[in-house]
């Protein structure tokens, strides 16, 4: 490819993240009253906060939606989860690092499962035993 071309596909690309970013912050202020910019600058307290609410946001439109209430929607659902986990990972990418995090934890979908575990540590946990 020549030169100019790379210039102009990285220019598209260019003008398609700033176009899904207008739209998302347009759409998340609509939604939530939160003006995206000014979230994604923030931090401590602020920042938990914001999060607070929008995790209140998406446990309402959730719930909209397993009641099918006809003002629920899909695409306001997913446009707030997008939001959260923007805000999410600039909390947990700053505050520890890969060496600091809690292992995963095993979660028993039965009481024989955690019973055999117990008795047999050593042994493999069942198929039904998920990492959470």
């Amino acid at each position: 490819m020549s030169v100019f071309q790379e210039e102009v596909k990285t220019f598209r690309q260019a003008k398609k993240l700033q176009a899904a970013e207008a739209r998302q912050c347009a759409v998340f202020f609509l939604v939530s009253g939160i003006d995206l910019a000014v979230a994604l600058k923030s931090s401590g307290k602020e920042r938990t906060a914001i999060l607070a609410r929008l995790t209140r946001l998406i446990e309402r439109e959730r719930l909209k939606g397993i009641r099918r209430h006809w003002s629920y929607d899909l695409n306001r659902h997913i446009a707030l989860k997008q939001v959260h986990d923007r805000l999410k990972a600039g909390v947990a990418g700053a505050g520890e690092s890969e060496a600091e995090k809690k292992p995963a934890r095993r979660r028993f979908t039965s009481v024989r499962a955690q019973k055999r575990q117990k008795r047999h540590p050593e042994a493999p946990p069942f198929k039904s035993t998920q990492l959470r």
